[in-house]
């Protein structure tokens, strides 16, 4: 994890003139990757945030969470790699000020079609610069972009690391995962020397937290020795409703505010504009 750890010091970023780009994204399934995508979107567009959900994986669970049947996903974000405007594959959600681009198992073609492209690694950057651009199509109104990446290492997770400003690392408490985020987090490194030298750490949040099992408080203890500030206070527990929502349709916000897990994906937005307000004026 030492190695790693390098990969944090990356300074505060400089104030964009375009929505945020930020990859949640890990090497690992089922650490809640989707589940944070959606929750921290609904709690940043309830904070007044215009925010838009980039579903990247080809299983298209954030797009499932969020309401979108399979017959209305297509073209999706399969499109927007083969050249199609942004604004004409949003789709609604039920929550106001969060839209989505969702996936279609065509993605799954894009792992082997996009190393053919002259510069393959820039293909999502480039097809997302007219949109987001000051002047561009959405303009400067849309506050976040939140890239849902799938559980690999292939091009498409590539292709959101090169596009985004920072990601976000969600972390199962299980000991494996502790292997997983330090490779990860060297991947992440390798794309900044290489593609994207102003992607940086946004943050490392922990989930699907069990304070009854001391595993799960050693994980978080261990993970927090290594990498200090940049794991986020907040912590996600591991809650029943946060994982019935998806068969609803709706983020675990909407399906029950009250829950512990709801809550904290409330917390955890609060934690990250405030985070990112400090880094601001700490840039000033």
């Amino acid at each position: 994890m030492s190695n790693a750890a390098a990969a944090l010091d990356t300074g505060a970023p400089a104030a964009p003139a375009r929505p945020r780009i930020i990859a949640v994204a890990n090497e690992k399934g089922g650490v809640g990757k989707s589940t944070t995508a959606i929750n921290l979107g609904t709690a940043l567009a309830a904070a007044g945030h215009a925010v838009l959900v980039l579903d990247l994986d080809p299983q298209g669970n954030a797009s499932t969470g969020l309401g979108i049947p399979p017959a209305a996903r297509a073209p999706g974000s399969y499109g927007l790699l083969q050249g199609m405007p942004l604004a004409a594959l949003l789709r609604k959600t039920p929550v106001p000020g969060l839209s989505i681009v969702p996936a279609t198992r065509d993605l799954a073609a894009a792992e082997v079609e996009l190393p053919g492209s002259d510069s393959p690694q820039f293909c999502l950057k480039e097809a997302l610069a007219p949109a987001l651009a000051r002047d561009g199509t959405l303009g400067g109104a849309r506050g976040y972009v939140l890239i849902d990446c799938p559980p690999s290492l292939g091009m498409l997770t590539v292709n959101a690391l090169v596009a985004a400003d920072s990601v976000l690392v969600p972390v199962q408490c299980e000991f494996l995962a502790l292997e997983g985020l330090s490779q990860f987090l060297g991947t992440v490194e390798r794309v900044r020397n290489a593609f994207n030298p102003g992607l940086r750490v946004q943050g490392v949040v922990l989930t699907m937290f069990d304070r009854r099992n001391n595993l799960d408080a050693q994980v978080r203890d261990d993970v927090k020795a290594h990498l200090g500030d940049a794991v986020y206070d907040t912590i996600i527990p591991r809650n029943v409703r946060v994982s019935e929502a998806p068969s609803h349709g709706v983020p675990v916000l909407l399906h029950d505010f009250r829950c512990p897990g709801a809550q904290a994906y409330a917390h955890l937005a609060g934690e990250l504009l405030r985070r990112e307000r400090t880094q601001k004026e700490s840039a000033a």
